[in-house]
């Protein structure tokens, strides 16, 4: 690993955060600009949305179970078991649904648009796009981003449902809960705000997935191996600007909503 000075560090940095503000914002501004590549944005919600489906419910799933294992062991000493669907309720709506959801989209889907549009760039395919005239921030970036926003929104409410099923599971068949009782409490303990910011959270988690796996594809250079570097970097600063994110979000939110 090539070593650096911490101004040169700090200025490459500056440098990143710039390129991809610009490259986000262009994204957003291309919406409202024909051509809007319809057909682009609906094949990329289907390599998305369809193709994380099966790890979104796993995810929910099991973490849901684990949710009402572990969550048993305490509210029993209380005499409180009952409480187990009001725990999964709420940590799987407003916490660990979109923040999830928006880990298992960013490993699968933000390293798949890095090395896509990186290895476009190294074999100057994106450069044959300029030359014909068409913009490649409109026809690769911004169908990725709209698609990436809308169908996160439906993966984290459906990691939410599955969450919650993972945890009847575990309640039905392993404290022998009532049915009625964990569903009642589960869905009685949600409010307003509690649904809100689990669903604003994945809109901002999509548009980061999105726009910084086309930042580090459209930035990569160095052959194959600058585009595999880009497809490390790309999963692990999604990962990292999710949970910072969704710290940031939810402590505005319940500022806000309380």
């Amino acid at each position: 690993m090539e070593l650096i000075s911490p101004t040169e560090w700090a200025k490459d940095l500056v440098q990143a955060i710039q390129d991809w503000t610009y490259l986000a914002a262009r994204s957003i501004g291309n919406i409202f600009r024909h051509p809007r590549y319809v057909s682009d944005t609906l094949q990329q919600a289907d390599l998305i949305g369809v193709g994380s489906l099966p790890i979104v419910v796993l995810t929910g799933f099991f973490t849901g179970g684990v949710l009402a294992l572990n969550a048993a062991r305490t509210l029993e000493q209380y005499g409180s078991l009952s409480l187990t669907g009001q725990l999964v309720s709420i940590s799987m709506v407003r916490e660990l649904g979109p923040t999830l959801a928006g880990l298992m989209v960013a490993g699968r889907n933000a390293s798949g648009m890095a090395s896509e549009l990186g290895s476009m760039k190294v074999t100057e395919q994106i450069d044959a796009m300029r030359a014909l005239g068409t913009d490649p921030s409109k026809k690769l970036v911004t169908p990725r981003v709209v698609a990436t926003i809308i169908m996160l929104f439906f993966l984290t409410i459906i990691c939410d449902f599955f969450g919650l099923t993972g945890g009847f599971a575990v309640s039905q068949l392993g404290l022998h809960l009532d049915a009625h009782q964990y569903w009642n409490n589960a869905y009685q303990t949600l409010e307003f705000g509690d649904v809100i910011i689990g669903l604003i959270k994945p809109l901002l988690f999509g548009f980061l997935v999105a726009t910084i796996g086309c930042y580090y594809g459209l930035t990569s250079r160095g052959g194959t191996q600058g585009v595999g570097r880009a497809t490390t970097q790309a999963v692990v600063a999604a990962s990292i600007l999710i949970l910072a994110v969704n710290y940031f979000t939810s402590q505005l939110l319940l500022y806000l909503l309380k």
